[in-house]
């Protein structure tokens, strides 16, 4: 299994649209039962104001690496990116779960 995390904030140089912005947290909620290689997936706003937090975060997950790339080159997906990428930056984290990257 594979676990695929992004946070996303509002771009600086862009003005807070939050019609805009409640339209696209939609759009991503709504993606999730969209695509059939997905198998988990939650979008939430964070709830918190601090200085190092993000506005959203994504929790997904799918069965392998071919269902992640079947999911990041899905078109409904590839069109939601490009929605996106004017009002929001993001980071992306990919693990196996139950992994354990810390061991030496």
């Amino acid at each position: 299994m594979i676990r695929h995390i992004v946070l996303f904030r509002r771009r600086p140089d862009v003005a807070r649209d939050p019609q805009r912005e409640a339209d696209l947290a939609a759009r991503m909620t709504a993606l999730g039962a969209d695509i059939p290689a997905i198998q988990f997936w939650r979008v939430a706003a964070n709830e918190f104001e601090r200085p190092i937090s993000w506005d959203y975060v994504l929790e997904s997950e799918v069965a392998d690496a071919e269902a992640l790339d079947a999911y990041l080159l899905h078109p409904l997906h590839q069109a939601l990116v490009a929605d996106l990428k004017p009002y929001f930056e993001w980071a992306a984290v990919d693990y196996t779960v139950g992994a354990d990257s810390t061991a030496a």
